[in-house]
């Protein structure tokens, strides 16, 4: 692992941000070749890893953003439905997969560099994981750039577009409290107030050995 200080972590953070931005304006003229790509590290340990990790779990939103608008088409027919529905579940288990991976990493990061506990201290935690709000990032990024589609659009009544840049501005600004909370959070861990902490969402429905529609099934019953 490499050997990262908490600045460092905070400037890594910050610049997932801005990566999630530029990448959704991006992707939208060409989209990325992600579900074909063999290269993903299995254990990432610099900058450059997680950076890479940020970007597939930011593609995973990407495309679950224009398979569900796909599945709400009125004349959606049963196929198109089943095809969505198939898609969504693989892309929503692997969004989950690329969390809990950038919080490993961060834990691995972090764990040289945490003041130590005294003794007879609890633990703090924090309730969502920086991986967790990485992702309401991502989601964030999708929602500006397509509420600013919205607000751009011709042939719509100024009200509309009054309405869409009304909540464009409200967007902005809980995307720049979430990057703010997330570097308040690292100096919390650096003042020794809180520490980071994997939570994994073992997911259930997609494990034929946990589903009951599946392993039923595959038994004969």
């Amino acid at each position: 692992m490499s050997t990262f200080s908490f600045d460092d972590i905070r400037s890594l953070l910050a610049e997932s941000f801005s990566a999630q931005e530029n990448a959704v304006a991006a992707w939208h003229r060409q989209d990325p070749d992600f579900a074909t790509d063999s290269s993903a590290p299995e254990e990432t340990d610099d900058a450059a890893g997680f950076l890479y990790l940020i970007a597939r779990q930011h593609w995973c939103n990407f495309r679950l953003w224009h398979v569900e608008d796909r599945a709400r088409r009125k004349d959606a027919g049963p196929q198109l439905i089943a095809d969505c529905k198939y898609a969504i579940d693989k892309l929503n288990q692997e969004r989950n997969d690329m969390i809990e991976r950038l919080d490993m990493f961060l834990v691995r990061a972090l764990s040289p560099i945490l003041p130590a506990k005294r003794p007879g201290e609890r633990a703090r935690y924090n309730t969502e994981s920086i991986g967790v709000a990485l992702d309401r990032g991502s989601i964030l990024a999708l929602k500006i750039f397509h509420m600013n589609e919205q607000a751009e659009r011709m042939g719509v009544t100024p009200e509309f577009v009054e309405e869409c840049r009304r909540k464009l501005a409200v967007l902005g600004e809980q995307r720049a409290d979430l990057a703010l909370s997330v570097d308040d959070l690292v100096a919390e861990y650096a003042a020794g107030g809180k520490r980071p902490k994997v939570y994994y969402q073992f997911k259930m429905y997609n494990d034929p050995r946990l589903n009951p529609e599946l392993y039923s099934r595959k038994a004969g019953r």
